[in-house]
């Protein structure tokens, strides 16, 4: 039965359309998520099972794995998920478990500015600026502790959660998004987009994640003329990775 199976970390980005894929070549999925709404994007199937909730450490993912033996574990967690990705990995090495990445692309465009750090905006002369904060809510406080634009406005994910902290930080109401990323075929279709033209948004605060969320800010960016700052992507969240192709070819049909 194991040579059935596939567990798969991912979130809304990518696991929807790689969980299909792999449910139409006959897999048998478990699919891990963080949350419930996360949860809501993968298809009704009866050999799908969905795992939501936080793994834990790695010994927490070590016992979950002893007890679902399987021929891949596919880590395509979130770049920025500092946590989980040593914790698979060593999972996955102590129990022997093959163990496939994938990795994102990387996006550039002309004029967009790379930060090592959140520290680095300190050091940017935004004073003229109205920044949008695309970050999520973790890193809110310590973008705000060091930008120095003239104002600021936020997109975050549809949480109670996410939307405290925010109004906890001073931020205005009326300048809180709290919705999940919208990617659009077109700019005048784009949800970000008409945020910030109604904000009179100048400048753009986005996390280097290579997922279809930061490819549309290098496009509204440019074809709005707005500055774009990207927060550098953990350099080991995704070692010897493979990109989608790859990653599917290796996978393959079950046996």
């Amino acid at each position: 039965m194991d040579e059935q199976r596939i567990w798969l970390l991912s979130g809304t980005g990518e696991g929807p359309p790689l969980a299909a894929e792999l449910l139409r070549r006959g897999w048998q999925l478990r699919v891990s998520v963080v949350s419930s709404a996360a949860a809501r994007a993968y298809p009704v199937h009866p050999n799908l099972e969905l795992k939501v909730g936080a793994l834990g450490d790695g010994a927490a993912v070590q016992t979950a794995l002893a007890q679902w033996p399987c021929r891949w574990v596919v880590d395509a967690a979130h770049p920025f998920a500092r946590s989980i990705h040593p914790a698979v990995a060593k999972a996955c090495a102590a129990l022997g478990q093959p163990l496939l990445r994938l990795q994102r692309p990387m996006f550039t465009s002309p004029g967009a500015t790379v930060l090592a750090g959140l520290k680095e905006l300190a050091t940017l002369p935004l004073e003229q600026d109205s920044l949008l904060l695309a970050l999520g809510a973790r890193e809110l406080a310590a973008a705000l502790r060091y930008s120095r634009a003239r104002e600021h406005a936020v997109r975050l994910l549809p949480s109670a959660t996410a939307l405290g902290q925010a109004l906890q930080l001073g931020l205005p109401a009326e300048r809180i998004a709290c919705l999940r990323p919208q990617t659009s075929s077109s700019i005048e279709g784009s949800v970000e987009a008409g945020l910030c033209r109604r904000w009179g948004i100048t400048a753009v605060l986005a996390r280097q994640s290579g997922g279809p969320p930061e490819q549309q800010w290098h496009q509204i960016c440019q074809a709005m003329g707005l500055k774009l700052l990207l927060l550098a992507r953990p350099e080991s969240s995704e070692p010897n990775g493979l990109e989608m192709a790859a990653l599917l070819a290796r996978l393959g049909w079950p046996s």
